[in-house]
């Protein structure tokens, strides 16, 4: 129990003073203007509230990510919150921060555009593609799985029989089939809807209440592990995973949000491009990811002292996955309440990573394009052939391609604090700290990809040895270019984000 208070305390303090740290590196001034002024266009860039921008920040980021991989992280036992606490304090906030940072003080560029300024065009082009296809994949994801978890929940069978289908027809594999695919395309039709509509629309409306139930459910869980019999296990660095499985370096892949994780670069400049003054950056952009430290942490210990030990936990995990240990918490804490906010975990939280995920893929391809994204007709252009790959990706099985997931997230993270540590150095401030941790990250993905069965499958003390030269030349290739960096000022940024001034009156003529 005292550690889990103290991991608690850790997260808060680090808020209080690394955060404010990270602040003072790019010295925020309250009365430059931020994109959400300067370049109002009633879609993407539109001010909105802080405590608003703050909520959908938080939902953006956390979705399942801070519930189910901490939960898989518990199989290693409590070591896990060493990741989580530290990671989120010295990596996944200050990454976050730094990409919410560089999107207000580039246009509200989004991250291709930003990685293309600061490390080269071939990095842009090569980052707009990766960036793409991993929007594509998660948004396509996000369909299917909320969807069957709808389908269990009110059955083929079940709706047959309100619709007057008899028996057969209704219990029949054609109609389970088709009420599986009417559910998939009431959940294509919100996302089409959220990536088309401003942004204030639709989850400038309903994620704040999302956000808002996520932390109600969050709270009661940390109610009962402090007051009630919830009790985390005592404090062992000892790999407790039932099959031996390594730590170093899977944990830190499979415990990606409420630690680090790259799709928070693709997800902040779209909340920088909404807040309306520099003096909320640090609330909102590092505060968001600290908050999901407190998710992850607090479910990572709900996990290990509901089950009482790692074998328990993954007993649970292969006869119903993540999903049935969140709705077994929940009800068995909170009971009618719990199996609500159970329903919403499971269900609600991964289509509000999708949409977003089809969202940023509009906004990348219209970076790239440089496609003014007033018109509704230059939305349809990038979406229907969007969510027509989707559509065709449902049939096809990617699930090898799905493997390489939390690498590809973890790999894109490394590359995002590497693109923050130029645009510090570029500053001439504290580089170091994106750069420390861009390292770490880079020998982490490495390592992952050399021992991983998925990848090179060697041995871990060799992949380990890979992973640090790697890393170890990716660090020597920054500070040889560091003092060679061109000095950029904030107060004349380069244009990066969507069309000249020229398109977008071009683009005024064709309405």
């Amino acid at each position: 129990m005292l550690y889990f208070v103290l991991g608690l305390f850790l997260l808060f303090t680090g808020y209080m003073f690394y955060g404010r740290a990270a602040e003072k590196s790019i010295s925020p001034h309250p009365g430059r203007p931020t994109p959400a002024i300067t370049h109002a266009d009633g879609v993407d860039f539109v001010k909105l509230p802080t405590w608003r921008v703050f909520l959908v920040q938080l939902l953006n980021i956390a979705g399942l990510g801070p519930i189910f991989g901490p939960i898989m992280g518990a199989l290693w036992g409590p070591q896990v919150f060493l990741w989580v606490i530290f990671g989120s304090i010295l990596g996944g906030a200050v990454h976050d921060f730094l990409a919410g940072v560089m999107s207000v003080r580039n246009d509200g560029a989004g991250l291709s555009a930003l990685i293309g300024h600061y490390l080269g065009e071939p990095a842009r082009h090569l980052a707009t593609l990766f960036i793409l296809m991993l929007m594509l994949l998660v948004g396509t994801v996000f369909v299917k799985a909320p969807a069957k978890l709808l389908v269990s929940m009110l059955p083929a069978s079940l709706v047959g029989g309100w619709l007057g289908l008899d028996q057969v027809t209704a219990t029949g594999d054609g109609w389970q089939l088709a009420w599986l695919w009417i559910v998939m395309g009431v959940v294509y039709l919100y996302y089409l809807l959220a990536t088309l509509l401003p942004v204030d629309k639709i989850i400038g409306r309903i994620y704040p209440v999302f956000a808002v139930a996520l932390l109600i459910m969050v709270v009661g869980i940390a109610g009962f592990i402090l007051f009630g019999d919830l009790k985390p296990p005592v404090f062992t660095l000892q790999n407790l995973h039932p099959e031996g499985v390594m730590a170093w370096p899977v944990i830190f892949i499979t415990v990606s949000c409420g630690a680090v994780s790259g799709f928070h670069s693709t997800q902040s400049p779209i909340m920088a491009r909404c807040i309306s003054n520099e003096r909320y950056m640090r609330p909102v952009f590092y505060g968001a990811m600290i908050a999901e430290g407190f998710i992850a942490l607090i479910w990572a210990s709900a996990a290990m002292g509901w089950y009482g030990s790692p074998a328990a936990l993954q007993e649970a995990l292969g006869a119903g996955g993540p999903a049935a240990v969140v709705h077994t918490i929940c009800t068995g804490t909170m009971g009618t309440v719990g199996g609500i906010l159970a329903i919403l975990g499971v269900v609600v939280l991964p289509i509000t990573s999708g949409d977003t995920a089809f969202r940023v893929a509009r906004l990348i391809a219209a970076e790239y394009l440089r496609l003014d994204q007033r018109p509704a007709r230059n939305r349809y252009l990038i979406a229907v052939p969007l969510f027509g790959m989707s559509l065709g990706l449902q049939f096809v099985d990617f699930n090898v391609i799905w493997q390489y997931f939390g690498w590809a997230n973890q790999t894109l993270a490394a590359v995002a604090l590497w693109t923050g540590a130029v645009f510090l150095g570029r500053r001439g401030r504290w580089w170091w700290m994106a750069a420390i941790p861009a390292m770490f990250m880079t020998v982490t993905t490495v390592t992952y990809l050399m021992v991983a069965p998925v990848g090179l499958a060697l041995s871990q003390s060799t992949g380990t040895l890979v992973g640090l030269v790697v890393g170890g030349l990716a660090a020597a290739a920054f500070l040889f270019a560091l003092p060679r960096l061109q000095p950029e000022s904030d107060d004349t940024p380069p244009h990066l984000a969507g069309p000249t001034q020229a398109e977008q009156e071009l683009g005024k003529l064709g309405d």
